[in-house]
């Protein structure tokens, strides 16, 4: 395949959240019967696309722009190293971040879900990582609650619900929606009061949420 023909069709595969690989039909083959091999390749190409970027990020965002950067529990931790090394970006991972008027607290870690990713942990040890990181923040500071997992049944954590075989349930004929965030994300915004929460995590249930758990003024939750 010429060069230009396969930028384009890379490209293409990349637009559509894929890792596009060029190799010959003999190391094919040898990934095809070496699941080692092929997580290891798979880790590679996703920090060489996160390394990409930050690079972009450096090209185009204009110097007073801070570029901040986190990780949910979908993304390796083979992704820390890149964006630790990368002098644009910045990841507060587990951090007290200083945007000026306000403070902002990130963690990507999320309650134990089905598919065993690796930012996963109890709801215990998610409340403790979290009171680990707020305690600190001075009493009146306002601050920005940017954690992954969505709280529970803010109306940003509906899901499909799933069987023992991780296949939807099916109630009245069509498949139940239950809530499945955290209890502990939820505690904590009733605990800490931010002004603003930002959260992921849930793919169907993006949107905007007014915060009812807060006594903040103009407070809410946000998932994207």
């Amino acid at each position: 395949m010429p060069e230009a023909e396969w930028d384009r069709l890379a490209a293409d595969i990349g637009k559509a959240g894929l890792y596009p690989v060029r190799m010959d039909a003999a190391e094919l083959d040898r990934l095809s019967g070496d699941e080692e091999a092929l997580d290891r390749l798979f880790r590679a190409e996703i920090a060489a696309q996160l390394q990409r970027w930050c690079d972009l990020a450096a090209e185009r965002l204009d110097p007073s722009v801070r570029c901040i950067i986190t990780p949910g529990n979908d993304d390796p931790v083979d992704a820390d190293a890149v964006l630790a090394a990368h002098g644009r970006v910045e990841c507060p991972e587990l951090e007290l971040c200083d945007l000026g008027p306000v403070t902002m607290a990130s963690l990507g870690v999320v309650p134990t879900t089905p598919w065993n990713t690796e930012r996963e942990c109890t709801e215990d040890e998610l409340a403790k990582q979290i009171s680990d990181m707020l305690d600190p923040l001075p009493g009146g500071r306002p601050f920005i609650l940017n954690l992954h997992c969505p709280p529970y049944a803010s109306g940003l954590d509906d899901a499909p619900e799933l069987d023992a075989t991780l296949k939807p349930v099916i109630r009245g004929g069509r498949p139940s929606i239950v809530p499945v965030g955290s209890h502990a994300v939820r505690d904590a915004i009733k605990r800490y009061q931010p002004v603003v929460g930002l959260h992921g995590h849930i793919h169907e249930s993006r949107g905007a949420a007014p915060n009812s758990t807060a006594t903040t003024a103009g407070s809410c939750w946000r998932s994207a």
